[in-house]
């Protein structure tokens, strides 16, 4: 807030936005927007998740609001760095030497987001999926899911 600069603003706006606005990005994807990039520091307002795909992990600077374990150990591992907002701010204030990047938006977690439907309010999200074992007859499809089985929500 200190600087008027155009990367401090987008962080600002950034870190005020909700959860599902602020998708993580896996480590694979971070390192495919990092090559031919060194000296360079990542900036991702979201969590940074390990990818096991990924064989070995490049050397990177990567700061954000959270890592986990996995992705914190590969990237120390490989001689790169996971620093926090406050330390970024003392390194860089005006975002300089920095790429801000973000994780994807479309992700299949995003169809159970949202509130469950009840017959006190029928329509708050229609088609908010529910987290199923499995996708049979026997589940999640009797009452309150069919008119033909007492209601439908």
């Amino acid at each position: 807030r200190r600087t008027d600069s155009k990367f401090c603003a987008t962080v600002l706006k950034r870190l005020h936005m909700s959860k599902t606005n602020k998708p993580p990005i896996g480590l694979n994807r971070l390192s495919k927007y990092m090559t031919k990039k060194d000296g360079k520091t990542a900036v991702v307002v979201g969590k940074v998740t390990d990818d096991v795909r990924m064989l070995e992990c490049p050397k990177m600077s990567i700061c954000a609001l959270g890592f986990t374990e996995g992705a914190r150990k590969r990237i120390v591992a490989a001689g790169g760095e996971c620093i926090t907002f406050d330390q970024l701010a003392l390194r860089a204030p005006k975002g300089s030497n920095t790429v801000l990047l973000r994780g994807p938006k479309s992700r299949s977690a995003l169809a159970h987001f949202g509130h469950r439907t009840t017959v006190a309010n029928p329509h708050t999200h229609n088609a908010v999926k529910p987290y199923v074992r499995s996708k049979g007859r026997k589940f999640e499809r009797a009452r309150g899911r069919r008119g033909s089985r007492g209601f439908k929500v």
